[in-house]
């Protein structure tokens, strides 16, 4: 079937579905909402579809185009529910089960007809998180279904009148309801106000004076202080206290009228330290690995957590390690699957520290969420020298995917519990073996970022699907399903487990994987292997090529990297209004 996605963004929603309706065979094109009903109606004469669908969309479509053709609209809430936030409402509510819905387009918002429906249980998750994985598996389920229906010809859309729909109109959740009262709020109630928050809006408020919107939110079970005081901070993240605890913020984002020159998110700890100090502060403890001078305020102690985090601990670390007999779990989440230079060296390290441990399986990730998106593109936008800080960023990266390459004395698997793109699919290369969550996105290349990329992936991509289909996916640059990154070999397993399952069987796995009898031979194969190739072509070879040619581009001023990275982070328009099929947008290198 000829279908035509309308997005107001190629985000990880409709890359997903644009991914699975491709794997069933339906020819399928794309166009941004966001260019203007004009672009939309061009689209629509071009591609000719039989079906249009909208993952996501914050304008309405033009009244000509779902009148004329059947439009089918993802709503993220149960049917019934109408309203332009439905998960922040949800959140708020606490609301133990949800929903996604699949309805034709009409005049009204979010009442046509249902086409298709799916349910979720509710976990104390962001928002983000939320809608990347079991909104996404919900949805993406319903839509299939949908068409499926469609194709048939033979079913009846239930109608919103049915007395078995209960509707319910909610109002756009507007900043005054997020509010925290730092003074009077539970850890729990700002908890929830940051979860439901994130990554979209956040919650505004004030810090030192300046207007910002708060970013992720972690409880904190020891320090503590007066309401509202900010405690210490955090591998990048800024610790405050409640009125009966304290909680983490990973990410604060400047109000654009502050005349902040970087007013996007980005680690909250570098954002106050181009604060000014507060009154009487003085200099902070510094911690035993300080972040890079300039990345936090150093008026404010910086407390570490140990990398193996003790039971009963309540607090937030964005890598921990843990031992369970012969197998190591190095675990890893950064807010937006971006790695900066300091994520990169701490994650180095605790690698290295893996590494002494006597296992002879070890387990990268395995968390919900992302794996990686590769380098951090907010952080080199915000720094005073975007090019030496890409150029660093990266370096860092290289020297993190070259560790797990020269790792022979045991096994190396990465467990892709969500999407993943350009080096942070790289990063999973590394390893021996790649599971991957079904429903996971995987955006193998650096294309939409004008980028030639590097982290080895001229040396691990080819390896793993050979030239021919390495050479196609960087450079058509679209996204793959976890079924097709399995089907061409970028995939070892597939774990077709529901998002909250999904550690669990990677343990469970990894057992299995450790007891097989055949292991240590595998780990000889393994070393033979990487000897065999070092001698034919030296991992330093690799890195000095894809090396020079990123140089290359981060040190041309004129390179459309830079005008491409800051209209990403920025959210500025950028590319054209045709169809997918002929001009990929918006995505620019990843599924964030």
């Amino acid at each position: 079937m000829d279908i035509l996605l309308v997005a107001s963004a190629f985000n990880s929603l409709s890359q997903r579905v644009f991914a699975e309706l491709s794997d069933q065979g339906h020819r399928v094109d794309v166009v941004l909402a966001s260019h203007g009903a004009e672009a939309v109606r061009a689209a629509v004469r071009e591609a000719r579809p039989q079906l249009i669908i909208a993952p996501m969309l914050k304008t309405a479509l033009p009244d000509d185009v779902w009148r004329e053709h059947t439009c089918l609209i993802v709503h993220p809430g149960p049917p019934g529910d109408r309203g332009p936030s439905a998960l922040d409402w949800a959140i708020a509510e606490e609301a133990s089960h949800w929903g996604a819905t699949v309805l034709q387009a009409e005049a009204a918002m979010d009442a046509g007809d249902v086409w298709a429906a799916e349910s979720f249980t509710v976990p104390p998750v962001g928002k983000s998180d939320l809608y990347r994985n079991e909104v996404s598996d919900a949805a993406a389920a319903a839509v299939l279904l949908a068409v499926q229906r469609y194709a048939d010809g033979s079913f009846k859309p239930q109608p919103q009148s049915d007395p078995a729909i209960r509707v319910v109109w909610r109002d756009f959740f507007r900043q005054e309801r997020r509010r925290i009262d730092w003074e009077n709020d539970s850890t729990e109630t700002v908890l929830r106000s940051l979860r439901g928050a994130d990554s979209q809006p956040g919650v505004l408020d004030e810090l030192l004076g300046r207007e910002v919107f708060l970013h992720g939110g972690a409880p904190e079970d020891r320090l503590r202080g007066r309401p509202g005081d900010l405690l210490a901070t955090r591998s990048g993240a800024v610790c405050r206290a409640t009125r009966d605890g304290a909680v983490w913020i990973l990410e604060l984002r400047p109000r654009k009228s502050s005349g902040d020159p970087a007013p996007f998110r980005r680690p909250a700890a570098s954002v106050l330290a181009s604060l000014p100090a507060p009154p009487g502060a003085t200099k902070g403890a510094e911690s035993r690995y300080p972040p890079r001078s300039g990345d936090r305020p150093v008026w404010l102690p910086e407390v570490t957590a140990p990398l193996e985090l003790p039971s009963g601990r309540n607090t937030w670390t964005d890598i921990r390690y843990r031992q369970h007999g012969d197998i190591g779990f190095l675990a890893f989440s950064f807010p937006g699957g971006a790695m900066s230079t300091d994520h990169c060296r701490r994650l180095l390290a605790a690698y290295r520290y893996a590494l002494t441990r006597p296992t002879s399986v070890l387990v990268l990730g395995g968390s919900r969420d992302f794996f990686s998106n590769g380098i951090h593109l907010n952080v080199i936008e915000a720094s005073t020298d975007p090019a030496g800080e890409s150029w660093t960023n990266l370096n860092a990266m290289d020297d993190l995917v070259e560790a797990v390459l020269r790792t022979t004395d045991r096994l190396v698997v990465a467990a892709l519990g969500g999407n993943a793109a350009a080096g942070g699919v790289m990063l999973a290369l590394a390893a021996d073996e790649v599971w991957c969550r079904a429903g996971a996105v995987l955006n193998p290349h650096y294309r939409r970022m004008g980028l030639y990329g590097s982290e080895y992936w001229t040396y691990t991509l080819p390896r793993r699907v050979g030239p021919e289909t390495a050479q196609r996916l960087t450079t058509e640059a679209l996204p793959v399903s976890a079924a097709t990154a399995a089907r061409i070999g970028l995939v070892d397993r597939l774990v077709p487990a529901p998002v909250r399952e999904f550690a669990a069987e990677v343990e469970h796995m990894a057992a299995a994987l450790a007891a097989a009898p055949d292991l240590g031979r595998r780990i000889a194969v393994k070393a033979a292997a990487r000897q065999a190739d070092e001698a034919r072509r030296p991992l330093a070879e690799y890195r000095r090529a894809e090396l020079a040619r990123m140089r290359a581009i981060f040190f041309d001023p004129h390179a459309p990297y830079h005008a491409l990275r800051s209209a990403f982070v920025r959210k500025l328009p950028n590319g054209s209004a045709r169809p997918l099929s002929t001009a990929v947008e918006q995505v620019a290198g990843g599924v964030r």
